[in-house]
């Protein structure tokens, strides 16, 4: 059986002379096509010796092409609708722009732009300086430069401030956030030495203090922005790090990972560090996300006093880890809402999604389940409950948002099946499975989000 369906499949040159096949040239080099004919054949033969494929017709071998020529345009990036219950999903690309910054992003990339020439006498200027002076006002740093997320921004601090010599940290703050991040790993390659001190639950002022030493270059500081330590616990506040910092002439560096410009209290949000408290603190240096609770493009920013960022700004590395001209425009445009938080949670859209009301998204559920009532076809169960949101990518951990989601069952079919369905849909909807259920989350969705999705049969 193997032998002759190996020996039934057709050679490269019998393929590439098939009339079938001819009309791929239009979209296609010979090249391409040639290529896709010898993967076929392997991927047939691989299939045929493992015993997966028992039949094999010459149409099949053709349409097999054809699917892996066409997908090269299907695959790639899509839009999806976020109906998970994460706000910001990092597998999603994190916080969905503003229009402001999407009408800056748009212009920027139809033609040339000002990144780094000087439009007063035609100098060469520095592509950060668009938006330095935004960070300047919104934080009361001295300076900052941007690169392109915070995992490069602490590379680069630490790079730039410590290498071959010890940064000091709090083993409790010795961070693992996702795509396996170890700020461990992070320091390892920034050349520099790393020093824990404290332990897991409890580190006290007197631990940084005898840990400090001629080879001491940094005290560092770490938000722990997705996780929680309760109970017995002990921690040296950053105005604690910064006036030992000072006593002893060493500089203080903080990580605030999904960093915020602003009191997200002041929405009913809970608490998250504000970068311009840092600032106000004393730290020599912050670094932070663009891309989380900012709302901007994916970009870590490093803000702080002058003499330290220049030094960081003249490392070779920043040109290697430097932002392009699209995400300096989208930042651009973000910061500037900023400028004036009033009704800034209608401007930007993650500040509007984690802030919505429940009334509201309860209305926006029912309206969710009235369309797919009509649409997924018969025996599919279909309720409105109570839920959570998590805010998502490691900002405000154990934070839990009230929300109204859209659960669906169906009696001969499991959820897996359903949750499969709503992802191949057009466009793809990202709900998750709980408790054998199908559920999606009403906070990021709008009933036009799933007004496509085909019927569903059981069988």
């Amino acid at each position: 059986m193997i032998q002759n369906l190996l020996r039934s499949l057709p050679s490269v040159d019998e393929l590439l002379r098939e009339p079938e096949l001819q009309s791929l040239y239009r979209n296609f080099s010979s090249r391409i096509v040639k290529d896709s004919v010898r993967k076929t054949l392997n991927l047939l033969r691989e299939e045929i010796l493992s015993g997966r494929l028992k039949n094999l017709s010459r149409r099949d071998v053709l349409s097999r092409i054809r699917e892996d020529l066409e997908g090269l345009f299907t695959r790639g990036l899509k839009p999806v609708v976020n109906a998970s219950g994460t706000v910001i999903h990092t597998h999603l690309g994190r916080a969905p722009l503003a229009q402001d910054a999407v009408d800056a992003l748009m212009r920027a990339s139809g033609g040339p732009v000002s990144l780094e020439i000087e439009l007063e006498d035609g100098s060469r200027g520095e592509r950060d300086s668009h938006c330095e002076e935004l960070i300047v006002r919104l934080t009361g740093c001295e300076s900052a430069c941007i690169v392109n997320n915070n995992a490069a921004a602490v590379l680069l601090t630490l790079n730039s401030l410590a290498r071959g010599r010890e940064v000091i940290i709090s083993r409790g703050e010795l961070i693992e956030i996702g795509g396996s991040f170890r700020l461990p790993e992070i320091m390892e390659r920034s050349g520099c030495i790393l020093k824990e001190v404290g332990t897991t639950n409890r580190t006290h002022l007197h631990d940084y203090m005898d840990a400090i030493g001629d080879n001491t270059a940094l005290l560092l500081k770490v938000h722990k922005s997705n996780y929680t330590i309760r109970g017995f616990t002990k921690e040296v506040s950053l105005s604690e790090l910064v006036a030992l910092g000072r006593s002893r002439g060493i500089p203080v560096v903080e990580d605030l990972g999904s960093g915020s410009l602003v009191d997200l209290s002041r929405y009913g949000l809970k608490k998250e560090p504000v970068v311009s408290e840092s600032i106000r603190e004393g730290v020599d240096v912050v670094t932070f996300s663009a891309d989380k609770l900012l709302g901007g493009p994916q970009a870590g920013i490093i803000a702080g006093k002058r003499e330290f960022v220049e030094r960081i700004r003249q490392n070779p590395l920043k040109r290697a880890l430097r932002v392009d001209k699209l995400t300096i425009s989208a930042l651009e445009a973000t910061l500037k809402l900023y400028l004036n938080p009033e009704g800034l949670e209608k401007k930007l859209p993650i500040l509007r999604y984690l802030t919505r009301p429940v009334e509201e998204i309860e209305e926006n559920a029912r309206r969710i389940k009235h369309i797919l009532s009509a649409r997924l076809g018969r025996g599919f169960r279909i309720e409105v409950e109570e839920g959570t949101s998590v805010v998502g990518s490691g900002a405000l951990p154990d934070y839990l948002l009230p929300t109204r989601v859209i659960t669906i069952t169906h009696p001969g079919m499991g959820a897996e099946r359903i949750f499969k369905h709503f992802l191949h849909s057009n466009p793809p909807v990202l709900g998750r499975v709980e408790r054998e259920r199908f559920i999606l989350d009403a906070r990021t969705i709008e009933p036009t989000h799933i007004e496509h999705i085909g019927p569903l049969t059981h069988g």
